[in-house]
């Protein structure tokens, strides 16, 4: 395998974002991914992903690794805005790359999970999402007596792999989720924000993964296997013994995710559906 790799490839001038992008030129192209990296909207680069791009090409994969706005730079949902600037960039950039921009998914770790889920919802592509953080709402309104503390671990632009991986910690997902809010306690902004309460049959096939005893609550991945049953949406969920976070157990899932990836990115049988953005 020769993966070769093009970096700090600007993507949006106004807010000087820049992404990766990472491919074989020996291997026929499956299809393109969208590989986000974690981070809690606070911290954390492009860079960190490099690892998993690489496997994702040594699969076949054109892969694509986008920085977006973290605090304080932006705020929900601007990075949910910059993931719209991406899949337009990788759209456009399809016949110049020579992929197919048809064949289209997400993956991610962390809050990388939670914008992998949010593309598979509004525009029809096919996620994998490693501890993405979907339960928001709910969690917020029941844990109101969780004084929310950031985390002491240090590394943090570090491998994702190598942070946050010491089980539990409510008073850390308080934090950083109501960081990403700007410290707004508006309900309602909570519950727009909360992924599974938009799921409709347009939403691609997800493929979900959280450890049993992690800080990210399992109640984000029950809660949107239930949504995405009831409109009849092909999903995966994989729960982990042990406390491992995101990438931390990646090697444990990586097989079964692109069995997946395989299934509904690179063949005919579902493929990322051209939404427009204003259809959701």
């Amino acid at each position: 395998m020769t993966v070769q790799s093009k970096l700090d490839v600007v993507y949006d001038d106004k807010n000087e974002l820049a992404l990766d992008y990472y491919w074989d030129p020996s291997i026929t192209n499956k299809g393109v991914l969208i590989d986000i990296h974690g981070g809690g909207w606070f911290r954390g680069d492009k860079s960190k992903d490099s690892d998993w791009a690489t496997r994702l090409v040594g699969e076949g994969y054109f892969v694509v690794v986008p920085n977006y706005r973290i605090t304080p730079q932006g705020y929900y949902p601007d990075p949910l805005t910059d993931m719209d600037n991406v899949v337009a960039w990788v759209r456009d950039h399809a016949d110049q790359l020579s992929y197919d921009a048809n064949k289209i998914g997400a993956v991610g770790s962390s809050v990388g999970g939670n914008m992998s889920v949010e593309l598979a919802i509004k525009y029809g592509m096919p996620a994998v999402s490693l501890s993405g953080i979907l339960d928001i709402d709910s969690w917020l309104s029941n844990h109101s007596d969780v004084v929310a503390k950031q985390d002491a671990r240090q590394n943090f632009n570090g491998a994702s792999s190598e942070i946050n991986q010491n089980g539990a910690n409510d008073s850390f997902y308080k934090w950083f989720v109501m960081n990403y809010f700007n410290g707004n306690n508006d309900p309602q902004l909570w519950q727009k924000a909360t992924p599974y309460h938009r799921v409709d049959a347009k939403t691609g096939p997800i493929f979900m993964a959280n450890s049993l005893n992690e800080f990210v609550p399992t109640t984000g991945v029950t809660t949107m296997l239930e949504a995405l049953n009831k409109v009849q949406v092909p999903s995966e969920s994989h729960f982990i013994s042990g406390t491992k976070h995101a990438k931390g157990y990646l090697d444990q899932v990586f097989d079964q995710s692109v069995i997946f990836l395989n299934k509904f990115v690179a063949n005919d049988g579902i493929q990322a559906k051209a939404v427009d953005n204003e259809a959701n």
